[in-house]
């Protein structure tokens, strides 16, 4: 299902967050590859995507260290710039902080969009090339399962409005920063913007039933999740609450 321009080489960090592990792109440009989200620092990892031959950049989706921890190693192996909406990440480069802007690395069209949420620095790429439009979405959508709204960096409002964003993105393949390729973006984002808002809902009844606290709420809402992932639904549920009482949600 990948286009013809893209390799997916997954990192070996599997768990309850990652999944199967990071998904590392890279993308075929006339003048080199473009890789996006070198992944976590293990060299063996970081080797073979430099391996694939020369990179022209590098581009991150954001800050979370599963996807960004290798960057400077693997600039070190590549001498590639490194671009991030984060200052703090960006080597040899400007900071992506325009939104929407198309840039044209090593031939590719390559658009950079603001998808703030999962974190405040979270962006997608759409890539339209040899007929095929694909979009990197990082953690704000995964290939399965849903994410985290990490608060209180992460925000709900935003992440709402980040994936009615990339639902407009109709026929686009997905490609997220976890789990497998999916064949419309569009789908996958109005899946995840039910999923919030009936969230959302039963954020409401917890707290109508009496819970007061974000644990308390994360033992209702989520009785039937996995408890080792309570820690990460209580982020999100800092973040729903944060939404219900400043966000007029």
């Amino acid at each position: 299902m990948l286009p013809p321009w893209c390799r997916l080489v997954r990192a070996d960090n599997p768990g309850p967050m990652t999944l199967n592990g990071t998904n590392t792109y890279v993308l075929a440009g006339a003048a080199g590859n473009v890789v996006v989200d070198p992944g976590p620092l293990l060299d063996q990892h970081l080797q073979a995507v430099a391996a694939l031959g020369p990179v022209a950049v590098t581009l991150l989706t954001h800050s979370h260290l599963d996807h960004s921890g290798g960057a400077e190693r693997f600039h070190e192996l590549t001498g590639a710039p490194t671009l991030a909406k984060d200052p703090v990440l960006t080597i040899d480069g400007q900071p992506l902080a325009v939104d929407g802007i198309t840039l044209d690395i090593a031939g590719l069209d390559i658009q950079v969009l603001h998808t703030p949420g999962h974190t405040a620095d979270s962006v997608s790429f759409v890539v339209r090339a040899a007929g095929v439009v694909g979009v990197l979405t990082g953690d704000t959508i995964l290939g399965r399962g849903t994410t985290v709204v990490a608060h209180p960096d992460g925000r709900l409002g935003p992440y709402l409005e980040s994936l009615a964003r990339l639902g407009e993105l109709r026929g686009a393949l997905l490609l997220p920063g976890h789990g497998p390729v999916q064949p419309d973006v569009a789908p996958v984002a109005a899946e995840y913007l039910a999923h919030r808002y009936q969230r959302l809902g039963q954020v409401r009844a917890a707290l109508a039933a009496g819970a007061r606290t974000p644990r308390e709420v994360v033992e209702i809402v989520y009785a039937d999740v996995d408890h080792m992932l309570w820690p990460a639904a209580e982020q999100s549920v800092r973040a729903q609450l944060d939404y219900l009482t400043n966000e007029g949600g």
